[in-house]
């Protein structure tokens, strides 16, 4: 049983994370981001020379576990060669993702100072964390599990997942224009749709062992759990067509409110204009960008099987836990009719849960080298949990990227080096060929078959104006002076 809850709790994981943010690293920060820019910060659209653009299709993906190990696989290697592993030992277990799905994100210049955007994305972010524990992945019965965890004592463990559908206007402006300088801030307002809610917590696990017992039996003392989910789950319905089971999954969902605030300051070059456009307009030495993203929540409706437990009823064994949750446990209802004849308080949670968005400050600098050559670097400080337990939140995993890029009109290469939350230091890559961007996180994908479950990708496909705003003709497109043409 130990074992095949492991892995239900890790498939939900995943099977809500991967299915649906923004985090493309490659062009954070890049005057030729255009609409898909502005989830990074909502003044980098007033940057960017083009009129109009355009991004069709956006989709991004990101994670990390330990909990499990996947072997002998990368991008070029063939699935069937593959192996995937719980790992053993006595250590903390987590799981982070975040991905999101970019649905006809448009911007549009109004002229070179007054900009907006807007468009639709699908998201969503979820978390694991436990206490520390030792397992191994040949375990089949309860007291076996507990046998090597005697010393690991309070047990403990908390699942998180956010996943809504926003629709979101932008609009920015130029603030400040000198000979040398130039301020730029923008606005995001974001309504959404709560439409993948869940949480559960396993707080104060203790046992102790049975005197004399043979084989070893435990007494299960102590232990509070709380686990709810958005009721919409409670609509689908196998006796309906699959088109009406999604109406109804977001018809039943709950409205939600945020905002992203962000100002940009250029540097102004004081050198012969190269960079985007022939009266230097875009052209910036440096630009130093602030924003507050995500700042809000989205709310769900408690589905009809969420509870919440404390305590635990006398003469509770590793025995009893055995025979009360074995194979025949096949639905949540099942499992909470179990559940309550082993604990002292069995309520239904009812009513709304709301969770915090990945809320965060995010710091970013842009310094222009020479002509295509630029470096990027950023921070992201998560706000989400100063609010501490009295809130569910999830976070984002960035901490500290810097991203040297090589980036025309219709060309790109980036090289992303990030550091995250699980203290991994990632080496990623990406390419841009006209309207399509292709990047991945960690380029261990590629060149490790042990990585694949630290790291992720993005792509899209963003079609820009062949003008410039303000002016007739990109001088990027040009050949240097003095060139032949």
């Amino acid at each position: 049983m130990i074992r095949k809850s492991i892995h239900i709790v890790l498939v939900l994981l995943l099977a809500t994370s991967l299915a649906e943010a923004q985090n493309f690293h490659a062009i954070q920060g890049s005057p030729y981001a255009g609409s898909i820019g502005v989830h990074n910060n909502p003044s980098s659209i007033v940057s960017t020379p083009y009129k109009w653009d355009l991004t069709i299709m956006g989709a991004q993906t990101k994670g990390s576990t330990n909990i499990l190990n996947v072997r002998n696989y990368s991008l070029l290697s063939r699935p069937s060669e593959s192996e995937y592993l719980f790992t053993s030992g006595t250590y903390k277990r987590d799981a982070i993702a975040n991905a999101n799905i970019n649905l006809l994100n448009a911007r549009i210049a109004i002229n070179r100072q007054q900009v907006i955007a807007f468009g639709a994305n699908l998201r969503n972010y979820a978390d694991i964390r436990t206490s520390e524990y030792n397992y191994y992945d040949t375990l089949k019965e309860v007291g076996n599990f507990l046998a090597l965890n005697e010393g690991n004592q309070p047990l403990w463990g908390d699942y998180i997942n956010s996943g809504w559908i926003e629709l979101y206007g932008s609009y920015g402006q130029t603030i400040l224009d000198n000979e040398t300088s130039r301020l730029n801030a923008g606005v995001t307002l974001k309504l959404s749709r709560g439409i993948a809610g869940a949480h559960s917590s396993l707080q104060n696990g203790k046992y102790s062992r049975v005197p004399l017992s043979n084989p070893t039996i435990y007494n299960i003392t102590e232990a509070d759990a709380r686990y709810g989910y958005s009721s919409n789950f409670d609509r689908w319905e196998k006796s309906k067509s699959n088109g009406q089971n999604l109406r109804d999954f977001i018809n039943y969902s709950e409205g939600g409110l945020s905002l992203d605030l962000g100002a940009e300051f250029l540097i102004k070059t004081q050198a012969t204009p190269l960079a985007f456009e022939d009266d230097g307009y875009y052209d910036y030495e440096w630009k130093l960008g602030i924003s507050v993203l995500d700042l809000g929540v989205n709310q769900y409706k408690y589905g009809l099987e969420s509870r919440y437990t404390h305590g635990i009823k006398a003469g509770i064994t590793s025995e009893s836990l055995d025979q009360k949750f074995d194979s025949t446990i096949s639905s949540l209802k099942i499992f909470n009719d179990s559940l309550a004849t082993i604990v002292n308080t069995f309520d239904v949670l009812a009513g709304k849960f709301r969770v915090l968005n990945p809320t965060r400050l995010v710091l970013n600098a842009d310094r222009f080298v020479t002509r295509s050559l630029f470096i990027n670097a950023e921070v992201s400080i998560n706000l989400s949990g100063i609010f501490g337990k009295k809130w569910f939140y999830v976070k984002e995993m960035n901490v500290v990227t810097v991203t040297p890029r090589w980036e025309t009109r219709r060309w790109g290469v980036y090289m992303p080096l990030t550091y995250n939350t699980r203290n991994q230091f990632w080496v990623g890559g990406a390419a841009k060929f006209g309207p399509l961007l292709f990047g991945l996180h960690n380029l261990g994908y590629i060149f490790s078959k042990k990585s694949i479950h630290k790291g992720g990708g993005y792509i899209a496909i963003i079609i820009h104006s062949p003008n410039n705003t303000g002016s007739k003709k990109d001088k990027q497109l040009d050949c240097p002076p003095g060139s032949l043409r």
